[in-house]
This record gives C-alpha cells, structure tokens and sequence, in this order.
C-alpha cells in the first residue's frame, strides 16, 4: 500500500521539531480527517536554512510533512513557492489515492507559512 520510501519517512521522520521566533511557524488542519500540521522555518539571506514539523495525523500525513522539509531546506521563496502536491508525492514515491490528503495539507502549509513571510 505505502511505498518503501514513503514507510521510511515515517519511520525515521526527517527534521522533526519546532523552532523558536524569530522563525515563522504556521499550524494547519484538515477538517475532514482530522489531521494537523505545525511547520516552522528559520529564514538567513531569504533562504529557507531551518525547516522543522510536527505533526498529529496518520501514517501519510507524517511522511508527506517529513517530505516537504526535505524539499524547503535551503530554497528561497520563489523556490518554496514552486513546491506542489506532485513534488510532495514524487519525494514519496507516490500516495495511494485516499491518502492524498496528506500532501494536500502538507502544501496547505506551506503556503501558509510563505504567506506570513
């Protein structure tokens, strides 16, 4: 059902945590499932040098999280703003069709986060 890669990250979750202020931290949530998602980032030269989560969710949910701080470490905004739901489920190695939420919310997120930058 979930890929090796995708186990992997939940498994050993990369880059998990907070981040105090001065870093930007965002909370989202997916009314329908449940799911919640905190990222935080730490911004030097408008680049992305800290990117942490937490995260109360399913299985999908922890690793597309994992996954997005993967791909937002060390990108600037117009980078950042480039991270789509199929970046989230290629780093993944895809997600089963019910699962897609979580990479819906781990964009959802993100794009909350760039909003307050």
């Amino acid at each position: 059902m979930f890929s090796p890669r995708l186990l992997d990250h939940f498994r050993n979750p990369r880059f998990p945590g907070s981040l105090d202020p001065p870093a930007v931290t965002v909370e989202v949530s997916n009314p329908a499932c449940g799911d919640l998602l905190r990222l935080s980032a730490r911004f030097e030269g408008g680049v992305a040098a800290e990117v942490r989560f937490l995260v109360r969710g399913c299985t999908a949910s922890v690793a597309a999280a994992s996954a997005l701080t993967v791909l937002a470490r060390g990108r600037r905004r117009e980078e950042l703003a480039r991270i789509d739901q199929a970046a989230i489920e290629s780093e993944l190695d895809g997600l089963p069709p019910a699962s897609s939420h979580a990479a819906v919310l781990a964009i959802d997120a993100l794009r909350e986060l760039l909003a307050r930058i």
